[in-house]
């Protein structure tokens, strides 16, 4: 058995260089700035959005400005994330438009709150079908391809409400509470099934699977709540402040280098210390 093993010459930040990472969501928001943050350090990113493709224009015209027009260090992909089918055709298309996927970043998610007592069979099931089985089905479709090619990132953006619960949001925590059960399983699959499949190497980078739950992020999923109720929230938040896109974006980052590859199963918060 071998105790000592060599350390990865990689410098952390800088080996996502010419990985390919699909991100779901990833127009707007958290995913807009993971996308954006996953771009700058040097990967090809497929944005995937289910329905404004006013605001997906406008996020390609906003990427080639800031990473020029040479290549097509940013695309966009329209899909139904909560259909199957629809998942396994992304994932192809991606690989299809630039040849691998090395990174998937599970960041779509809708929300429908009523409590419990009001909430109806297609609340709770489009919420479902969106936040944990759409997350399922591409992870489902992008594992073997990572197997294949011997590495691989996968992560899950959660929330701190699948941790906290929350009133009138049973379907919302329901999905993100169940992504942290996915997340643990998948990455034991992960390592089981690149062990079986001959192309592992101990100390290359191998496939994670790790899962980030962010609090209360300032992005426009927070424009419909009243004010005196954000001010309610932000106090309740040891750090005083709603968090930013990019703070949520430069974990997601770390967590998909390749220097990160002892790191898998995992759940990291992003909250200020709201769950703690």
């Amino acid at each position: 058995m071998t105790i000592t093993a060599p350390f990865a010459t990689t410098t952390a930040g800088q080996s996502v260089q010419g990985r390919v990472a699909l991100v779901t969501g990833g127009t707007r928001g958290i995913g807009a700035a993971i996308s954006r943050s996953l771009a700058g350090a040097g990967a090809t990113v497929a944005a995937a959005y289910a329905g404004n493709a006013r605001r997906a224009s406008d996020f390609l015209d906003e990427c080639r400005t800031e990473f020029g027009t040479e290549n097509e260090r940013v695309t966009a992909h329209q899909s139904d994330v909560s259909s199957a089918d629809e998942c396994r055709r992304l994932v192809a298309d991606v690989v299809e438009r630039h040849g691998r996927i090395d990174i998937l970043v599970n960041n779509a998610g809708i929300t429908i709150d009523r409590t419990v007592a009001r909430m109806t069979d297609d609340d709770w099931q489009q919420v479902l079908d969106v936040n944990l089985s759409g997350p399922f089905y591409l992870a489902q479709a992008a594992l073997g391809r990572m197997v294949e090619q011997g590495s691989g990132r996968i992560v899950m953006i959660s929330s701190v409400i699948g941790e906290t619960g929350n009133i009138g949001q049973a379907n919302y925590a329901a999905t993100k509470s169940g992504l942290f059960g996915l997340t643990k399983t998948l990455a034991r699959e992960a390592a089981f099934q690149l062990a079986k499949s001959g192309h592992q190497d101990p100390y290359g980078p191998g496939i994670t699977v790790n899962a980030v739950t962010p609090g209360f992020i300032a992005t426009d999923m927070l424009e419909h709540i009243p004010a005196k109720v954000l001010d309610r929230i932000v106090g309740q938040v040891p750090l005083g402040r709603l968090g930013r896109p990019e703070e949520v974006a430069r974990l997601v980052r770390f967590l998909t280098d390749d220097a990160s590859a002892y790191i898998t199963g995992q759940v990291w918060g992003v909250n200020g210390g709201l769950d703690m």
